[in-house]
């Protein structure tokens, strides 16, 4: 299947599990912390400026936003988690919404977790990437804000990375810059060979 990333649209955002689309398309789940570049990640990869709304309050996106890639498959734009700000009760709201959209057999094609380049994965970066294991769905760990390391720290930042989500030999993990866009041809490249 070839894809045309650069054909996007916006779809719906579902703040229950009634909404989550169930139309055999395949689905890109992507999940980060809320101050990790998520959507600047997704605008990125689809050659879009402001097409995942990027927050200037971290923790913005409290729902499930689908993008539907030229007609074929959906980029799915998780809420980021572990924002301090938001009230408990927002807290719990979306760890239920999570949980119902984990649970739900087949709707994750492929699960895409960023990470930031610089830091240890946080003990939220570690359970989400326990959901995506048990969810039983392929991986791809993308590591953002490479761009902000010397050359010389990106591999063993990389191998922390992939120690601390303890990651098997196979889950591709790539060092990628949304702002100057590093990363972006092997991303993409691997999503075109998992949907061939």
């Amino acid at each position: 299947m070839t894809i045309n990333f650069n054909k996007a649209e916006f779809v719906l955002s579902a703040t229950t599990q009634n909404a989550f689309i169930r139309d055999g398309r395949p689905q890109v789940t992507f999940a980060g912390r809320s101050n990790v570049g998520k959507s600047s990640v997704i605008n990125r990869l689809l050659n879009r400026k402001n097409f995942a709304r990027v927050g200037a309050t971290p923790g913005k996106t409290s729902q499930v936003n689908y993008f539907r890639i030229d007609g074929k498959l959906y980029f799915t734009d998780l809420p980021g988690y572990g924002y301090a700000k938001v009230s408990k009760e927002e807290r719990d709201r979306w760890g239920r919404l999570m949980e119902s959209y984990f649970q739900e057999p087949g709707l994750i094609s492929l699960g895409v977790l960023i990470v930031d380049a610089r830091h240890k994965p946080s003990a939220d970066d570690v359970t989400m990437c326990n959901w995506f294991k048990e969810a039983g769905c392929p991986m791809l760990v993308v590591a953002n804000k490479v761009d902000k390391l010397k050359k010389r720290e990106v591999e063993p930042n990389l191998e922390v990375i992939r120690q601390t989500l303890e990651l098997s030999p196979d889950t591709p993990l790539v060092p990628f810059s949304a702002e100057k866009g590093d990363g972006k041809t092997e991303v993409l490249s691997l999503l075109s060979q998992f949907f061939a």
